[in-house]
């Protein structure tokens, strides 16, 4: 049985989630809303907007209920899937064949997990997540809904992450700490205090230099 999966959001990183949705086997659609300015992603079609997947959904002749949205901006993914959920779609979890997840851990659907991430005992990892490559999710962390854990980020155990949060790229956070919703952790920064909701941090040490 063919396994079929619409992406929504056709960009670079539309990109890798197609490469490890056919993987794992699925064929997929492309839908972006840039569409028909922009009918191609590199060899693979776009076939419409997300409107028109959900107009397909709604006179049932959609290519598939599974969907995956394959947006990087937090805001932007949260409101496709909200949107795609309420017009009765599945929402797709991928795992890349290389990452590591341990069996005790939990992942919410509408998450990718890229090559090389692990993810350890007892890891709660949330709705619409993207968990980057070569990311490190240590024991007993929480990854709220719709963040962003970016490539060779390592989190230490306990770390809580809030809702929509985003922790840059090479990041390191040590155990135990909160960093809480709508937060940008700046690429390489090493966290070591915890970060309240709605600010940007960076450095290391990292610091807040503002709120938002």
């Amino acid at each position: 049985m063919i396994k079929k999966l619409a992406i929504v959001g056709a960009s670079g990183h539309g990109k890798v989630v197609a490469d490890i949705a056919e993987q794992l086997g699925f064929t997929v659609s492309f839908y972006d809303d840039a569409y028909p300015k922009k009918k191609h992603i590199e060899h693979w079609a776009i076939k419409g907007t997300c409107a028109d997947l959900i107009a397909l959904n709604n006179l049932t002749v959609t290519p598939s209920n599974d969907v995956l949205v394959a947006i990087g901006n937090n805001d932007i993914r949260q409101q496709k899937i909200k949107l795609l959920q309420q017009n009765g779609f599945n929402l797709a979890t991928l795992t890349h064949p290389t990452a590591v997840i341990s069996q005790y851990s939990k992942i919410a659907p509408g998450t990718v997990i890229f090559a090389g991430a692990i993810i350890n005992a007892f890891a709660n990892i949330g709705v619409g997540c993207i968990i980057n490559t070569a990311a490190v999710i240590e024991h007993d962390c929480s990854i709220g809904d719709f963040s962003h854990i970016c490539p060779n980020v390592v989190l230490a155990g306990g770390v809580s992450v809030g809702t929509k949060s985003w922790v840059g790229i090479g990041s390191q956070v040590k155990q135990l700490i909160t960093i809480g919703d709508n937060c940008l952790i700046g690429a390489g920064s090493t966290v070591v205090k915890n970060m309240p909701s709605n600010i940007t941090a960076f450095g290391s040490p990292a610091v807040v230099i503002k709120s938002h």
